[in-house]
């Protein structure tokens, strides 16, 4: 679950404000660039990130069992019958937060060298990761009957957002998406922002990836699908491709970037969450989840051909700056909510639900108010690279 730069972040990223355009250094002449991105541009962008979160909340409320269903106290397909037959779609918000961090990285990244890249992402993921594991551990040991504390050693672990690949206990469900995007940001930085992105090294890039995910697959080697991801590369990849749209212009080598992500995403999603056969509360159609995925790919593209200038309103940024802490803390502290308001305080389903995802946007404001703004740069400053005395 920005996962992806936006004044905010995804399934983790924050977006920048767009820096001047430059003619990228290439061996041929490509797309003249479009005038520079315009602020409403990113507010639009910002609204549909805070809109993937909703998406994927609403999937971790109504759309699933497991351990909410011990919050509600029964299965949310049986007492959401008919919420529940979209909330199951709900996952698929990280495949939109995939494509919108390929956008923003890219867009970020530009004109920036390799330690700007570092230490702005670091100063963005993690001051508020490092208090979204505080406040669920908090949570956890005051009421353990919804959700276990790690041990201490497991705790201080996920603290370097390696747990993953350690193979050590995750304090939030939504991390794994966190580790994808950090992947993702340290391949981008080693083959592109270390030598300048330039228009003609995202396109080499972007073919060069595509063409590792093919051969990914025949080699079978777990090392090379942890280091490739080919069921996450191609949203990336798209978002990557829907930037230089989006700076330099439409182009047919751009579309066919974005066709042939297009082309294999919604193949890897409909393979990571369809299957034949019953499949019990929660059924997903394999039609529905191209839908959603040809949606995703279409909203930024929007964004990127500049038709989404019309939504210029200031709440936007708001709404963009409360997604990550919002996306961090959803679901773990979401259950909490739920099982005091509705098991322990008897408030209905719906009024629980619709006063949960208030209560924890108002704390994302918080988290971002107090922490974000703060400390990140801070965190960023400490990290400049000082001359040696």
């Amino acid at each position: 679950m920005n996962a992806s730069d936006q004044t905010l972040a995804a399934t983790g990223s924050p977006l920048t404000p767009t820096t001047t355009l430059r003619p990228p250094a290439t061996s041929r002449t490509p797309p003249a660039p479009a005038p520079a991105g315009r602020e409403d541009r990113l507010r639009s962008l910002d609204g549909l990130r805070l809109l993937a979160a909703l998406f994927v909340c609403l999937y971790h409320f109504a759309g699933r069992g497991g351990t909410i269903a011990g919050s509600w106290h029964q299965s949310p397909g049986r007492l959401f019958p008919s919420l529940s037959l979209a909330a199951v779609y709900g996952c698929l918000g990280v495949q939109f937060f995939f494509v919108i961090s390929g956008f923003v990285i890219c867009m970020s990244s530009w004109g920036r060298t390799l330690g700007d890249f570092f230490r702005s992402r670091v100063a963005r993921l993690y001051p508020a990761y490092w208090t979204a594991l505080i406040l669920v551990t908090v949570a956890a040991c005051a009421l353990p009957v919804v959700l276990r504390p790690l041990g201490l050693d497991a705790f201080l672990v996920n603290l370097t957002l390696l747990q993953q690949p350690m193979g050590v206990p995750r304090v939030l469900g939504v991390c794994w998406t966190l580790w994808a995007e950090v992947r993702f940001y340290a391949l981008f930085a080693l083959c592109v922002v270390r030598r300048g992105v330039t228009y003609r090294r995202v396109v080499l890039f972007c073919c060069g990836w595509t063409l590792a995910c093919a051969l990914a697959r025949v080699a079978g080697s777990p090392l090379t699908d942890e280091l490739v991801m080919p069921g996450h590369a191609p949203f990336f990849i798209g978002g990557l491709a829907l930037y230089l749209v989006h700076r330099f212009g439409s182009d047919p080598l751009l579309w066919g970037i974005v066709g042939v992500s297009w082309l294999l995403g919604q193949h890897q999603a409909t393979t990571a969450l369809w299957h034949p056969g019953a499949q019990g509360d929660f059924h997903r159609d394999p039609y529905v989840i191209l839908l959603i995925v040809t949606l995703a790919f279409a909203a930024v593209a929007a964004v990127a051909m500049g038709w989404t200038r019309w939504a210029n309103w200031h709440w936007l940024t708001v709404a963009g700056a409360l997604t990550y802490p919002f996306y961090l803390v959803h679901e773990h502290l979401g259950w909490f909510a739920i099982r005091l308001l509705h098991r322990d305080l008897g408030l209905p389903a719906y009024p629980t639900l619709t006063l949960s995802v208030l209560s924890l946007l108002a704390l994302s404001w918080l988290i971002h108010h107090f922490v974000e703004r703060p400390f990140g740069p801070r965190l960023k400053r400490a990290l400049a690279v000082r001359p040696a005395r």
